[in-house]
């Protein structure tokens, strides 16, 4: 990437859009007031073409416009839990029946300053499912291959000035997708995760992915 590109990228960085956990240090003064409980469906597909499936939200929606995330959405007093808000939310945005979906776990919640505390839902489900993204909220579904998500060299760390100080945010490398913010750090989280399991070096995984 030249400095060109990179410049033009970091000038569409939204400063209010810096996520963090919301457990950290980072999270202090990232959002005003109390934060608006919300659940995300992190789904790793298995298969074939194993990897992270994404959207690109609609440009004309009133929070988070035309940026990349995962499924999800407000948690509404009819959700029985954090997953079933997950699930529900998912099925509306891309169409994805709960009956293909394995809820595998959580990570931790995140904090953005967009004022969301996100909790992030892990599950799995098989690759080549036929998909349909809602036109009022959903411009595009799309992957990340695993075989990215487990390099370590990938995500690149990059900084913001928001509200007098400056904040770090994670970067990982698409070639249609700008994808940062608080997706990227929970990608990041999940990457650490698998990268961990049974101490097998992280390339030798990611080779191995391919």
């Amino acid at each position: 990437m030249d400095l060109t590109t990179l410049r033009e990228r970091l000038a569409l960085v939204p400063p209010d859009a810096i996520a963090a956990l919301a457990t950290s240090d980072d999270a202090q003064d990232l959002s005003r007031g109390p934060a608006v409980a919300a659940a995300v469906l992190v789904p790793i597909l298995h298969g074939a073409r194993p990897g992270i499936l994404l959207t690109k939200r609609s440009a004309t929606l009133k929070s988070h416009a035309g940026q990349v995330a995962f499924p999800g959405g407000r948690i509404e007093g009819t959700d029985a839990s954090i997953e079933a808000a997950a699930l529900r939310e998912a099925e509306e945005e891309v169409g994805l029946p709960p009956r293909h979906v394995e809820v595998v776990g959580r990570l931790p919640d995140y904090l953005t300053g967009t004022g969301f505390r996100i909790s992030p839902v892990l599950a799995l489900l098989p690759d080549g499912l036929a998909l349909t993204p809602s036109e009022a909220e959903v411009e595009a579904i799309f992957t990340l291959p695993l075989s990215v998500l487990l390099d370590p060299d990938a995500p690149e760390r990059r900084r913001a000035l928001f509200r007098g100080r400056m904040r770090e945010f994670w970067v990982w490398p698409h070639p249609e997708h700008y994808i940062w913010g608080a997706t990227a750090a929970i990608l990041v989280h999940l990457a650490h995760r698998l990268r961990a399991r049974d101490g097998l070096d992280a390339r030798a995984v990611a080779v191995a992915a391919q």
